[in-house]
């Protein structure tokens, strides 16, 4: 099963060495690693997936929550949150087949960034399964480059209760 964690991590050098060296001293793989300042310049913020196993996944957490620069770990397992990443694709795009793109470009809601004689870069964002999606559709005209941030996520901070019909937040 795939687990997203957030840590939030002091922001100083040398974190995110101690995170991914603690992942690999205990044999855990990483599908996907983001890191980026928060809203406070004291504080960066971690967006770890994982797959394994609960008790797997609860090791990790466990593990994280232990080294001293990281203030909160979160595994949002079970929970409703928003999760997208980005991508820039760079696709052969010969004056014939652009018609094509564009239209595979707009049903995707992606947005052209470069255009050269040959070729079309393209950025894509949303979850994880209409990137792969895209790039599934792009790869008949030639796929000449890709670049992924991976996943970032955050909880939803709008809840509707459905026993009781009340929002809540």
């Amino acid at each position: 099963m795939k687990h997203i964690i957030s840590a939030l991590v002091e922001n100083k050098p040398g974190v995110l060495a101690h995170v991914a060296g603690m992942f690999a001293a205990r044999g855990f793989n990483i599908d996907s690693l983001v890191v980026g300042r928060t809203e406070d310049p004291d504080l960066s913020r971690m967006t770890i997936v994982v797959i394994g196993d609960d008790r797997v996944v609860e090791q990790v957490r466990k593990q994280l929550a232990k080294i001293v620069p990281v203030v909160k770990v979160q595994d949002f397992v079970g929970q409703p949150v928003v999760a997208r990443d980005l991508m820039l694709i760079v696709v052969s795009a010969p004056p014939e087949k652009r018609p094509e793109i564009l239209a595979l470009i707009e049903v995707f809601r992606a947005k052209v960034v470069d255009i050269g004689q040959k070729f079309i870069m393209i950025e894509v964002s949303g979850p994880e399964a209409k990137i792969e999606a895209f790039i599934n559709m792009c790869r008949p005209y030639g796929i000449k480059n890709v670049a992924r941030t991976g996943t970032i996520a955050m909880p939803r901070q709008f809840k509707m209760d459905i026993r009781e019909g009340q929002n809540s937040t």
